[in-house]
């Protein structure tokens, strides 16, 4: 990016990233955003938009041009009437973001969360062997979403409930985009579970010496601010539960799609780690967030004003014909190194080696019981904001 250059007539998006036909089968728009221009102007909004690779990277890792401060979502948050409490973590920059993360990472560093992988690796062979019994499952609900709320949110401290976690995690990314019908009908969800919603972010019914606790104990020593464990805590939650649900069931989705592949990966499991990563790049769980300029800054040849949002499409970065050969297919002898679902730069996604971890749990606990797993029905996709996840997944699992 250069500081200043002349100034260039930024294109104009007719399209609504918010209609609902956008949410649930992006692609088509992703297309038009990233062929419209490096950077666009989303006149229903009064915000910028990017689309493409190079320009989507640039943003996310310069926090002091591009701030979080402002929200990670549409709504300012630093201005009366915005409509979401700030996260410790995502909607902080240096020297507060520093201090924080460094705490949570101290926490919850590699070594600790390798030693849950004997856990996670238990609790998916538990539920692959139960539904071996069924054959006929839903494999969003009954895997992905299964597996991650039965097992995260223990190995955090805390007590889950399924019905009400998937309810949270609707609302916070409703939230990211406009007050529209999907933001107020999960805003009324939200309100009917008030209560638990209060009591489960507070220090009581959290396990002894877990990280949750120990995040409120780093607190207490003064090492976080006042008031900023609990927020701490729900982020880690939130950032290591929907996202992660969102990608297994991508993968498995696939997997019944490629019966061949299944079958090869059954006697070698080489590729096994690499496949998360690819199916991310190319179903991002994450479609888009904000960032807000913090000054007038030229962005790929034409010059944005200072204070204004900019939505960052990383689920059309990871598709960009620029960037990535045959973007839009599946393909595990590729790498997908530089794909942008966990983020970039300095809010890079701080749980992604548990969601890494939860996914392997998965696949091989299912490789080590199921044949086959053949498509059942057509999926169908939440209706989100900002998310990309399965609502349903009809499948059937041939046991081995």
């Amino acid at each position: 990016m250069n500081d200043l250059a002349p100034v260039t007539s930024i294109p104009q998006l007719e399209a609504d990233p918010f209609d609902l036909a956008n949410i649930l089968d992006p692609y088509d728009f992703h297309e038009q955003l990233r062929e419209t221009g490096a950077v666009v102007y989303v006149e229903k909004y009064d915000t910028y938009a990017v689309g493409r690779h190079a320009e989507v990277r640039s943003v996310l890792s310069d926090w002091e041009t591009f701030t979080s401060t402002a929200g990670a979502g549409l709504s300012d948050i630093r201005k009366p009437g915005g409509w979401r409490e700030p996260g410790p973590l995502v909607e902080a920059d240096p020297p507060l973001h520093t201090s924080r993360r460094g705490v949570v990472s101290k926490i919850i560093s590699p070594k600790i969360i390798k030693s849950w992988q004997r856990t996670y690796a238990a609790g998916a062979a538990d539920l692959v062997a139960r539904l071996c019994d069924q054959q006929d499952v839903d494999g969003a609900r009954d895997i992905a979403e299964a597996f991650v709320i039965e097992n995260f949110p223990a190995s955090l401290g805390l007590e889950p409930h399924r019905e009400n976690m998937v309810i949270v995690g609707n609302f916070n990314f409703n939230a990211l985009g406009p007050k529209n019908a999907l933001f107020e009908q999960s805003a009324r969800q939200l309100e009917s579970i008030s209560e638990w919603f209060n009591a489960v972010q507070g220090r009581e019914g959290i396990t002894p010496g877990s990280f949750s606790e120990q995040v409120y104990d780093a607190e207490d020593a003064g090492e976080l601010e006042e008031g900023v464990a609990r927020g701490l805590v729900r982020t880690v939650l939130r950032g290591g539960m929907d996202t992660t649900i969102s990608g297994i069931a991508s993968t498995i989705r696939i997997m019944s799609e490629r019966p061949e592949f299944w079958a090869k990966l059954r006697q070698d499991r080489s590729k096994l780690k690499l496949i998360f990563d690819e199916v991310i790049r190319l179903e991002t769980p994450i479609q888009s967030w904000y960032r807000t300029t913090t000054r007038e800054v030229t962005l790929g040849d034409f010059r944005l004003e200072a204070d204004k949002k900019i939505q960052v499409f990383a689920g059309s970065a990871n598709r960009d014909p620029r960037r990535w050969e045959r973007p839009d297919e599946f393909d595990i002898t590729r790498s997908a190194a530089g794909h942008l679902a966990f983020g970039q730069g300095i809010h890079l996604c701080i749980g992604q080696l548990i969601a890494r971890m939860e996914a392997e749990s998965v696949l091989n606990a299912l490789l080590d019981r199921i044949e086959r797993i053949e498509p059942a029905g057509v999926p169908t996709y939440r209706p989100l904001n900002t998310m990309r996840t399965l609502q349903t997944l009809p499948l059937r699992l041939i046991p081995a």
